[in-house]
């Protein structure tokens, strides 16, 4: 009965490792070509939005469909970003992270927000007239590169556009060092002669290639929407499930995001105005998620101003935090994020002094170990009694020979009157998985593990071990371990028990080295452990050690009487 608690743990963990394997390859797949998209045949619906003068509940009739011509394309380079706006429309149609190349072997840096064969994906800012249709802005800039040097504080790229209607526009996108965070305002003269009312929108298109979903378990990193509210600080919306449940929503101090592996881009309005957060997908797939101002009232010859901040950037805890309340939220660790987040720190704080993310989890693992070493003493103390009633089980199996219900009630009164706990050997394997589960979801999430080297062949503590070395040792380590546990009495048992070792070898062969090197040097740690308490148990050293302790308490009891 103990042994068949012990196998359904292994298969337990054996189904969670198929799990977590099954969304990490694709989490890890390449992306599919998409169909090339310079402009989608039919944008997203822009947002029901408010009439005058504050009201966002009221709706108004929907207007013409934004899209992203062609037009001018002008360049703006930070220490940071690498970023190209469309001057038709203002549109920013790329964005490009220069400390964050595609892969360790490549330089190109990755590009979040794009629009080329593999990727439409841009961020858009503009007026909204009191019909609903967007306002058609052609820009003008001085120049076509803008670059932040090196001591500048700040860069302000300024467009300007005049619209038919008679809208004078002048847009700044405010760029800082070392910041993903880019504040863009609008200023808006009427020089028409007539009230103008009209609200200021700010919005993400996106077409899905379908990555960042699994089919069958998913656990893997998140892609789709995120809304901010004081009354939901973190809400998710699955981005294949955005046509079916559309946002529509009136939010005060929040933000609106598009989550995706490691990095997010995200639109944040202006505080203590309530806003209309909505989202819609066309028929050909593109989604759009945006935030619309409440409607304004321009008199003739008089000025407004819009803002907004654009965060395109990874998703750094300790930075988004300081961009936005609660936008550290995009770092999703899942279910046991309050375990990830103390794995987390503890890596971080190690890291700062070894400088590298192998050898930190090889520390934190064995800071886990010490902080559980009583609890593990207390079953590998367990494991070896059991080991020591092995010739007394095998001669109640020759006694009773099949008689599988007298094998086992006698098996519970040996256990009873031996003192033995026959599930203790199962609690390392119990403590184990909530931290495997959380170290994959830091190794997953966080941005700073990404591409992060070891030493020698690992290169890359986030993808798998190019030569299989480390799942290879993990599976070495695992057969030495069951050698040190009690053997099953059943000859079946046995051989399903051999067998763990080559399953869990395979499994992990594609699983992130980072979480493979854990899993051995826990292992090992656990090998050392067990050996060192059996022989203190097969000398009697615990034994002795109560005998003392009992003694004492006796002395100690009769010292007061």
């Amino acid at each position: 009965m103990i042994n068949y608690i012990r196998y359904f743990l292994y298969g337990v963990l054996a189904l969670l490792f198929l799990a977590l394997w099954n969304a990490w390859q694709l989490s890890h797949t390449p992306a599919p070509t998409a169909q090339s998209i310079s402009a989608p045949q039919s944008s997203a619906i822009l947002p029901t939005s408010a009439s005058t003068p504050i009201s966002v509940s009221s709706p108004i009739p929907l207007g013409n469909q934004t899209i992203s011509m062609p037009g001018k394309i002008i360049h703006v380079k930070t220490n940071v970003l690498n970023v190209d706006i469309n001057l038709s429309g203002g549109d920013v149609v790329e964005a490009d992270l220069w400390k964050y190349p595609e892969s360790i072997h490549s330089a190109r840096p990755i590009a979040l927000l794009a629009n080329d064969d593999q990727l439409f994906y841009i961020a858009q800012s503009g007026l909204l007239s009191s019909t609903g249709s967007a306002e058609a802005l052609q820009y003008t800039a001085s120049k076509e590169t803008y670059s932040l040097a090196e001591g500048q504080d700040q860069l302000d790229v300024v467009l300007q556009a005049k619209t038919k209607s008679g809208l004078i526009v002048e847009k700044h996108y405010l760029f800082k060092p070392n910041q993903y965070a880019i504040d863009i305002s609008m200023q808006v003269k009427n020089a028409s002669g007539r009230l103008w009312t009209g609200s200021f929108f700010t919005q993400f298109l996106r077409k899905d290639t379908g990555t960042g979903q699994a089919k069958m378990f998913r656990v893997n990193s998140f892609l789709g929407a995120a809304v901010s509210s004081a009354e939901n600080p973190y809400q998710k919306f699955p981005l294949n499930k955005i046509g079916e449940n559309p946002i529509s929503q009136d939010i005060s101090n929040g933000w609106l995001a598009l989550v995706q592996h490691y990095f997010v881009g995200v639109w944040i309005p202006v505080r203590d105005v309530a806003q209309h957060y909505y989202s819609s997908e066309t028929p050909e797939g593109v989604v759009t998620m945006g935030i619309a101002s409440p409607m304004t009232a321009v008199a003739p010859s008089q000025s407004t101003q819009f803002h907004s901040t654009l965060y395109v950037g990874p998703k750094i805890a300790s930075v988004l935090s300081q961009v936005a309340p609660h936008l550290e939220l995009t770092v999703d660790y899942g279910h046991l994020w309050v375990i990830a987040i103390v794995i987390f720190k503890m890596l971080s704080f190690i890291h700062r002094f070894v400088g590298n993310w192998g050898w930190s989890i090889i520390l934190v693992t064995i800071a886990i170990r010490l902080l559980f070493y009583k609890l593990a003493e207390t079953s590998y103390r367990s494991m070896a009694a059991m080991r020591k009633l092995q010739p007394k089980i095998a001669q109640l199996k020759e006694q009773l020979g099949n008689d599988k219900q007298a094998m086992s009630k006698a098996m519970m009164e040996l256990y009873k009157r031996e003192k033995v706990n026959p599930l203790g050997g199962c609690l390392p394997i119990l403590v184990q998985i909530p931290v495997f589960i959380a170290l994959y979801w830091v190794l997953l999430e966080s941005v700073e593990l990404r591409q992060a080297p070891f030493i020698f062949w690992i290169q890359d503590l986030s993808a798998k071990d190019p030569y299989y070395v480390l799942p290879i040792l993990m599976g070495i380590s695992m057969y030495v371990q069951q050698k040190l546990s009690p053997a099953p009495p059943d000859p079946t048992q046995a051989k399903m028990m051999m067998f763990l070792p080559i399953m869990f070898t395979a499994l992990f062969m594609n699983f992130p080295a980072g979480l493979v090197l854990y899993w051995l040097v826990n292992n090992l740690l656990s090998i050392a452990q067990q050996v060192y308490i059996t022989r203190k148990f097969d000398r009697g050293d615990y034994r002795k050690s109560t005998q003392s302790k009992k003694a004492e308490w006796m002395v100690n009891a009769n010292r007061k009487r």
